[in-house]
């Protein structure tokens, strides 16, 4: 729990949010009311993460303040995993399941984000710590702290809801009597009940995740990648070797194999149809990968203390072989984290993450005069001012009609496409702050708003600067004179009608999709 939490400390202050962390920074600063009214037509999935946000940013509304659930999390996870591996296989694997959760890079990432992944992770793995428990005391009353974690852990996020189909599995590799089915179904049965109301209303609002692509191979090839200590290398493959030796370890592996391979297996199934799975949606999962390392070195340090030298055995409990086999793992874990310390670094920067808001409203504090008008193409990149209100606060947003908390959207409500056009008709200027991709002129977007200023843009506007940081481009456009009128001959759709110059088309290719904020 040390080394997790000295790794989640690290670097938190990073500078900057990126798109989902401006959601949670922005939403968990709504009233109440205003969040309520928010789940009911946009995000329910994070309801109760929201409003739990809520109470920790009426602190105080700060990046580090954001994240700090997560790394207080992340922390209780690494002890979780290593009080189950105590339990299932004794102190040496406990300690080693939990640093190898501590110093897996992935662990890291999400430690430092200001999302529900890391304490959805904590509540599987104190939930799987409680099943053991009620399994061992076979007592109705048992179950009963096991369903108490698990509900909310659900709640925080209806994807978790898959280790119900893990934990199944884990009962019936151990073999329990009718008894323990009972009073897990009745347990089991509870949590479904409670989330059914969620999951009928996030049904509705399944366009959060409309991104996400059906996994392959490759989808599966990168999680296993990421469930290792490294994701290449001898650490890479050293795990995977001792993943395989661990499953000797049968007690553990029964907990540890279905906690590491169900959920993932059914939301990949589930994708070829809907797709919805995200390698940051089981996160929980990777704690059985830590535990079968861990299991599978306890295993090969096992057998080297039984080798023979000179004729003679060595005890496995002898103090010489002990304290050498304890210095060989502790440096093997050295090893490992010092080979993926330059991953390490990458997530505590800002520039590794998908966007840097914060760069957005310093290039507009630079750029933008009091009162000039702003667009932002698409309107999910008013995030950037709602994040960071102070780069915006002195220009106009000339698409606005409602604002994010009034309307209980993410970025607010906008003009229709008729009051835009008259809208932007009263101007000579206006800033575009645009995704790269949405500047690409094969973008088309469904959205009637966004194509209209795409077309007032082409038809009525010329560039005069262009600024660019992260992905984000920041342009300035002003009105058309006569000399900027194309002529006839000009082909419909070059770069000339477009009222931008040749060189600042890339090659078409087709728009990256943005991630939503599940």
């Amino acid at each position: 729990m040390a080394v997790m939490l000295a790794i989640g400390l690290w670097g938190l202050d990073r500078g900057g949010m990126w798109g989902d962390e401006s959601v949670t920074f922005q939403v968990a600063q709504r009233t109440v009311p205003q969040i309520w009214r928010l789940l009911h037509d946009v995000d329910a999935v994070h309801g109760l993460y929201y409003l739990f946000m809520h109470a920790v940013l009426a602190v105080h509304p700060g990046e580090v303040v954001l994240r700090l659930p997560s790394v207080c999390a992340a922390t209780v996870t690494a002890g979780l995993v290593a009080a189950l591996g105590v339990r299932l296989a004794g102190p040496r694997v406990g300690l080693g399941a939990g640093l190898l959760y501590a110093i897996t890079p992935m662990t890291g990432h999400y430690a430092q984000e200001g999302r529900s992944y890391a304490l959805v992770a904590a509540g599987v793995a104190g939930a799987t710590l409680l099943l053991l428990g009620a399994v061992e005391a076979a007592t109705a009353r048992a179950w009963w702290p096991y369903g108490t974690v698990l509900a909310p852990t659900c709640l925080l996020h209806e994807l978790a809801v898959p280790v119900l189909c893990a934990h199944a599995l884990t009962l019936a590799l151990l073999r329990v009597p009718r008894a323990v089915w009972s009073g897990w179904g009745r347990a089991a049965g509870v949590v479904v009940l409670l989330l059914l109301p969620l999951v009928w209303v996030s049904q509705g609002q399944s366009g959060q995740v409309a991104w996400l692509e059906s996994p392959g191979w490759d989808s599966a090839g990168r999680l296993v990648r990421n469930f290792s200590p490294g994701p290449d290398g001898v650490a890479f493959w050293g795990s995977l070797l001792l993943m395989a030796v661990g499953l000797r370890t049968r007690r553990l592996a029964a907990v540890a194999l279905p906690l590491l391979l169900v959920p993932p297996v059914i939301l990949m199934t589930v994708s070829q149809a809907r797709p919805l799975f995200h390698d940051r949606y089981v996160l929980y999962s990777l704690a059985g990968a830590s535990l079968l390392v861990a299991a599978g070195a306890g295993q090969v340090a096992g057998a080297l203390g039984r080798v023979r030298w000179d004729g003679r055995r060595v005890r496995v409990g002898g103090r010489r072989v002990r304290a050498l086999l304890g210095v060989t793992g502790v440096l093997a874990l050295a090893a490992a984290f010092v080979q993926q310390l330059p991953v390490h670094r990458q997530h505590r920067s800002a520039a590794h993450r998908p966007d840097n808001l914060a760069v957005v409203s310093a290039l507009a504090i630079r750029q933008m005069r009091p009162g000039d008008p702003v667009l932002f193409v698409p309107s999910v990149g008013r995030l950037a001012a709602l994040a960071y209100p102070k780069g915006f606060r002195q220009v106009r947003d000339i698409a606005l009609r409602e604002s994010a908390p009034r309307s209980g959207t993410l970025w607010g409500r906008e003009a229709t496409p008729v009051e835009l056009r008259h809208r932007l008709g009263s101007v000579d200027r206006v800033w575009i702050v645009a995704e790269a991709y949405a500047l690409d002129p094969r973008w088309s977007p469904r959205d009637p708003v966004e194509r209209t200023k795409l077309a007032v843009l082409a038809e009525e506007f010329t560039v005069r600067e262009e600024h660019a940081r992260d992905g984000v481009i920041l342009r300035l456009h002003v009105r058309k004179t006569p000399a900027d009128t194309p002529s006839t001959d000009d082909p419909p759709g070059s770069a000339t009608t477009a009222g931008l110059p040749k060189a600042n088309h890339p090659p078409a290719r087709p728009a990256p999709p943005r991630p939503g904020p599940w």
